[in-house]
């Protein structure tokens, strides 16, 4: 399944889903300080865009490294993805996560990692440099435009779900998820495919 920048961007965006990352984002930063919440958000983005920035990069060579086929990561990253998409559509993104804002000031865990670079997001920007190596600029783009939304939206996280409602954040969603789950599914099957029939 070969991607555009475009679609890259969108897929990146739906795997990201920063408005079903709201609810954990808003729980997590409620024990932060107010003046220091912006900060800490910024750092945890960017700890977030460099982890998956690294997978991208690195992908060839850890697939090398460990032995693993295009196919077997497309087939692996479709089923991540399925599970996420699943779990978006019947409980909620990342609801395990919410209670982890307990009065600490969070690093890294969890609103970097998983939150933003989880498993799907991960095996994501692993797949589209792993597939088209030569595209990679175009992948870090798309990538980068990606963590930009979802960074815009979950600095205004107070503000978007007091405009919208959480009926409407959960709905959207829920939308999200049934899109993501066709693309997990599409990539189940080309991987498939191409075990099965070559390239």
């Amino acid at each position: 399944m070969d991607h555009s920048f475009v679609s890259a961007f969108v897929l990146l965006l739906l795997v990201l889903d920063p408005l079903g990352s709201l609810p954990i984002f808003i729980s997590v930063l409620r024990g932060v300080a107010p003046e220091r919440r912006r900060a800490v958000a910024l750092r945890e983005l960017g700890i977030a865009f460099a982890v998956l920035l690294l997978f991208m990069v690195g992908g060839q060579g850890f697939l090398s490294l460990m032995r693993l086929s295009e196919r077997s990561l497309e087939v692996a990253g479709g089923v991540i993805l399925l599970i996420i998409a699943i779990r978006m559509i019947f409980t909620g993104g990342g609801e395990i996560y919410a209670a982890e804002g307990t009065g600490r000031e969070p690093f890294i865990f969890p609103l970097a990692v998983p939150l933003l670079a989880g498993p799907s997001a991960m095996a994501t920007v692993l797949l589209l440099a792993s597939r088209q190596p030569g595209r990679i600029v175009e992948w870090v783009g798309a990538l980068s435009a990606a963590m930009a939304v979802s960074g815009v939206v979950l600095l205004a996280a107070d503000r978007i779900r007091g405009w919208l409602g959480d009926s409407v954040v959960t709905a959207f969603e829920k939308l999200m998820g049934l899109v993501l789950t066709a693309v997990a599914v599409e990539m189940i099957l080309a991987g498939l495919k191409r075990y099965f029939f070559g390239p």
